[in-house]
């Protein structure tokens, strides 16, 4: 990472109504971090994720994103929870559609959206459709869609959540080669410590009601990480660290059930 920053969040809130999602959040992204939103339910991280796309206005304070250096052709990338796959369209067409509504002719996208399917692990399934695909290949074709834009950022909602343990795993260490190859900077949300430590260079962590920045955790282990560092002390260790300033978050955020 160059050390630059990227994205700079000054004193942003969020209200909605009566409730005070986002309070006085500061936070500064360096381009090529991996940087992880981490915290209980209602603690914002979605949110905060969405007024840094642009998708959510801000109540108060202010969002710069760097402007861009070379080649990229968009700020940002943005991949949702749900793939929010387009069920009557093929993979393909679902990839091309970002390039197709900036006007980028099918001949010319064409290149662009293979590029992108084979990087996912998806070439051979150009032609399907989202209800022949498992639950992980619909999220690789979510992440290809976000990636044919050749985006500096990378955007990412809480992906792998609905996946099982070993698509999860598989797509964690899929994430990280995309992000190192692409020099990406990605925000990431995600409810997992154990996910965030492996994926990140940083952690934020947020606590609820209101919503608001707590802890920020630099991770030194060497990024991209291999499936040795889940089996290391070192990954044991940041786990409970980060696990301990989550649990210390908890007395002010108890969840109704």
């Amino acid at each position: 990472m160059t050390g630059d920053p990227i994205i700079t969040m000054n004193r942003v809130s969020k209200e909605f109504g009566d409730v005070l999602a986002v309070d006085n959040m500061s936070l500064s992204i360096r381009e090529g971090e991996f940087v992880t939103l981490l915290g209980p339910s209602g603690c914002g991280k979605s949110t905060a994720l969405k007024m840094i796309a642009g998708i959510l206005p801000l109540t108060a304070g202010e969002i710069t994103i760097s402007p861009a250096k070379g080649n990229a052709e968009h700020d940002l990338g943005f991949v949702f929870q749900e793939p929010t796959l387009k069920p009557w369209a093929s993979v393909f067409d679902n990839v091309y559609l970002p390039l197709r509504l900036a006007g980028v002719g099918r001949s010319d996208g064409e290149p662009r959206v293979r590029e992108a399917l084979k990087e996912v692990g998806l070439s051979r399934f150009a032609r399907s459709y989202p209800r022949q695909l498992s639950g992980g290949m619909k999220m690789r074709v979510s992440i290809a869609r976000a990636l044919v834009s050749r985006p500096r950022i990378l955007l990412m909602d809480e992906p792998f959540a609905a996946l099982d343990e070993m698509t999860r795993t598989k797509l964690n260490n899929d994430l990280m080669q995309l992000s190192d190859d692409h020099g990406l900077t990605v925000v990431f949300v995600t409810h997992s410590v154990f996910e965030s430590v492996y994926l990140s260079t940083r952690v934020i962590v947020m606590a609820a009601r209101p919503g608001r920045l707590v802890a920020d955790m630099p991770l030194d282990a060497p990024w991209p990480r291999s499936e040795d560092y889940r089996t290391s002390i070192e990954f044991t260790d940041e786990a409970r660290r980060v696990s301990e300033t989550l649990k210390g978050t908890l007395h002010v955020d108890e969840i109704d059930h």
